[in-house]
């Protein structure tokens, strides 16, 4: 018998297994072979020594599929940024040394960065079609790339436990540039106090231009981008973004590429 989930999200919710475990219970309308294929890539960056929670194994619950995994007590870096704000500097540089210990690693088998991108581009509704091809023929020229690639990296996906730092979420992960990684992530840094409008304060928009920076020269500093690949990327990255059909985002990111196109 299942408690109160301790946390929930489009996919997924997150139950108290055992002392020791948790239980990610997918949601009924969730493909099974999505619950395999994060089991798989789990234990793969895991045995990769990524700092990743270990996975155990598939379990059916009243008809759900779901994934055992340890159960790593803590708070999310973008959690323990709201209460302790004078950690910034601190935690900008530890996203950005993880950052680079994932893309260290290179793992078989795991599904083309710039494959996801073209497929996202080709569903989203909100670009015209003629500069929808244009980010398309712009994609074809950028590198291939064969790093470990998280897909969705942000201090929300990154667990401040007594273990240290751990990195979750990895059912996005896929192999490419390290650029294109980077590059979702400084937009993402970059774009939400944007989104949010009037929601965020003035200084919560200096604080996070702060960590943003923080972190992009800090990455930079251990792989120097000295082809400008990370700009590359960027108009690709945003019409990606915006097959995620996220309301708030979406002229920011219309903006990017159309200034892509003009710049």
């Amino acid at each position: 018998m299942l408690s109160t989930p301790i946390a929930q999200g489009r996919t997924a919710e997150i139950y108290l297994w055992d002392a020791g475990h948790i239980l990610k219970l997918f949601r009924e309308w969730c493909p099974p072979d999505w619950v395999e294929y994060e089991a798989r890539i789990a234990r793969a960056v895991y045995d990769a020594g990524v700092p990743s929670p270990h996975s155990g194994k598939i379990i059916e619950v009243n008809g759900r599929r779901g994934l055992i995994y340890e159960h790593l007590e803590g708070t999310s870096m973008l959690q323990d940024l709201n209460t302790r704000p004078w950690m910034l500097s601190k935690h900008a540089r530890t996203l950005a040394e993880l950052h680079v210990k994932i893309h260290q690693q290179s793992i078989a088998g795991l599904p083309s960065y710039k494959d996801r991108l073209r497929d996202d581009m080709r569903h989203i509704a909100h670009l015209s079609k003629d500069l929808r091809n244009k980010v398309l023929a712009h994609l074809d020229t950028l590198p291939e790339g064969k790093d470990l690639c998280h897909g969705d990296y942000h201090p929300g996906n990154v667990l401040l436990t007594k273990k240290g730092p751990i990195v979750i979420d990895w059912m996005t992960a896929c192999s490419g540039a390290r650029w294109a990684d980077v590059a979702r992530t400084e937009l993402l840094l970059r774009i939400a106090p944007k989104s949010a409008g009037k929601q965020v304060s003035p200084l919560l928009r200096w604080m996070v231009g702060i960590y943003h920076r923080v972190y992009l020269s800090h990455y930079k500093a251990r792989f120097p981008d000295t082809e400008a690949e990370m700009d590359r990327w960027t108009p690709v990255i945003a019409a990606a973004r915006l097959n995620e059909n996220i309301l708030p985002e979406r002229e920011a990111l219309i903006e990017i590429v159309s200034g892509w196109l003009h710049g």
